[in-house]
């Protein structure tokens, strides 16, 4: 034997915890592996986002993945909470009759979908992802995105009691209204593999599995079906309506910007981490998921806005979805896929939030910049 292989063994030992009965028993927990004592530290080059060797504790140094980190240090200094922004002008305005039946309409619908779909991508952080994510630094982000999913749930429920919504009504949206159903079922049914026990990232097959559930959520759910809503209420805000409810909407779509741009940051570390997943007929199966999603979109703009509100029309939301797609693929390195030109330009001045009203006054102060966000 090795002087070597003695020491290492000399050096490393599994850790035991006691029973009932006061013997100790080893760790059995897939999740861990083997967790042992050693001598060896961390090695930068051994980090990586799914497979690596130390995912068994969030020890950050040394840090590999610093878009994660710098994402995670962003996202707390954006904390926002709903009560801190006053619904006051929303209840008077919701009271009164200054709004249409069709702005009505497109609130009602917008609640009830992100209702729901906040819920899913959670569920899918929570139960599907972080598990098999290895990065130190990502697991952090991935916590700190979990949190903010639930200040994004708490706000609707805010804006539902406060505006005085049928909570019945738009919390089961998802059941009653076929294009909100069918947008939350392209994203549920197309991820239930990895929530199987069973499922593993070990193989090719499954590392591409789960680089598609990265695909659907951060890419297409977050990225590209919450867009048109966000275009929706900030268009309210835009002619100085339901100012409280929109003004939590773009918090919600800054974190969403910010939560997009990790993701697209993580699959494209995964892809240089692991060149063989990037297959031609893999990245076309990506075009077809999106186009797919993007129809999805477009069905459920034009339900939302049947004959057009505040300056938005089927043929504007269109447009939109298709140019935000093609900004998304070419993120992941791919060609654009319709050409379209952007009909709102004001929405990009609207993600990147870098001024924030002070909840107790009128006036605009400076507040906490994240960073430009490219979307």
């Amino acid at each position: 034997m090795s002087t070597t292989t003695a020491s290492t063994q000399k050096s490393e030992k599994t850790i035991k915890r006691p029973t009932t009965a006061g013997k100790p028993q080893e760790i059995q927990n897939s999740f861990y592996g083997d967790f042992k004592m050693t001598h060896q530290r961390p090695n930068v080059n051994d980090r990586r986002i799914i497979n690596g060797e130390e995912g068994d504790v969030v020890q950050l140094s040394p840090i590999k993945h610093k878009f994660a980190w710098d994402a995670y240090k962003a996202g707390n200094a954006n904390h926002w909470l709903p009560e801190e922004i006053s619904m006051q002008k929303d209840i008077e305005l919701w009271k009164s009759k200054d709004l249409t039946d069709n702005e009505r309409r497109a609130i009602e619908m917008t609640m009830g979908f992100f209702t729901t779909a906040d819920s899913i991508v959670a569920n899918n952080l929570v139960l599907a992802i972080y598990k098999h994510i290895t990065s130190p630094e990502c697991r952090m982000y991935l916590l700190r995105q979990a949190f903010e999913e639930a200040v994004h749930t708490h706000s609707y429920q805010y804006i539902v009691e406060s505006v005085g919504l049928d909570e019945s009504k738009i919390f089961n949206m998802y059941r009653e209204i076929e294009s909100i159903y069918k947008k939350d079922m392209f994203a549920v049914s197309l991820t239930e593999g990895i929530l199987n026990p069973e499922f593993t990232t070990s193989t090719p097959e499954g590392r591409q599995k789960f680089m598609e559930n990265l695909i659907i959520f951060y890419v297409i759910t977050e990225g590209i079906f919450f867009y048109s809503s966000f275009a929706m209420m900030l268009s309210f805000q835009r002619q100085n309506k339901m100012v409280g409810t929109a003004e939590q909407f773009q918090y919600i779509m800054r974190d969403e910007s910010m939560h997009m741009n990790f993701g697209i940051d993580m699959i494209n570390a995964i892809k240089e981490e692991n060149p063989d997943l990037w297959t031609p007929e893999f990245q076309k199966k990506v075009i077809s998921m999106v186009r797919e999603g993007v129809e999805l979109e477009i069905e459920y703009g034009e339900d939302v806005i049947p004959d057009g509100i505040l300056g938005l029309n089927k043929d504007g939301i269109r447009e939109y979805v298709q140019h935000i797609a093609d900004r998304r693929v070419e993120r992941l390195g791919l060609k654009p896929i319709y050409g379209s030109p952007n009909p709102y330009p004001w929405m990009s001045e609207a993600i990147d939030l870098g001024k924030e009203k002070n909840f107790f006054e009128t006036r605009v102060t400076e507040y906490q910049v994240g960073g430009t966000l490219e979307w």
